[in-house]
């Protein structure tokens, strides 16, 4: 089983966050136990606004340890109608939000996403499955 990771808990235990990167930390190992660990370019670009050089960043996220994988065509068709439903309950933003097409392309590819937010994701999209404090 293949789990997508958010860039929170990538970035937990990259700062070693006193709040979450023990945390952070488990769940990676855990799921790393079980399957691969998977990023896409967006979590990549979120990621990386904490580093000066690509080479940083790529030793922060190792291909070897981290797959990296485009997002599927499916899965931004899927962030476009979470996003309309989110404009649809009052959502300020104008444009889709990254979580959207995170959580599009865990739910296309039947991924389960690890992060430490929730709560958009199972709003968004109720059927994926999520490792969530």
């Amino acid at each position: 089983m293949a789990t997508l990771v958010d860039s929170n808990v990538i970035l937990d235990v990259v700062t070693d966050d006193a709040e979450w990167g023990d945390w952070s930390a488990s769940m990676l190992s855990r799921a790393a136990q079980s399957g691969r660990l998977v990023i896409n370019p967006l979590i990549y670009a979120e990621v990386s606004c904490g580093f000066d050089r690509i080479e940083e960043l790529d030793d922060a996220v190792p291909p070897d340890y981290f797959a990296r994988e485009p997002m599927p065509w499916p899965a931004a068709f899927l962030a476009a109608k979470a996003f309309m439903k989110y404009r649809r309950r009052g959502g300020a933003s104008r444009a889709p939000l990254p979580d959207f097409y995170i959580g599009a392309h865990a739910a296309i590819a039947r991924y389960t996403l690890l992060t430490r937010e929730a709560r958009r994701y199972s709003t968004y999209f109720p059927k994926l499955r999520i490792i969530a404090p």
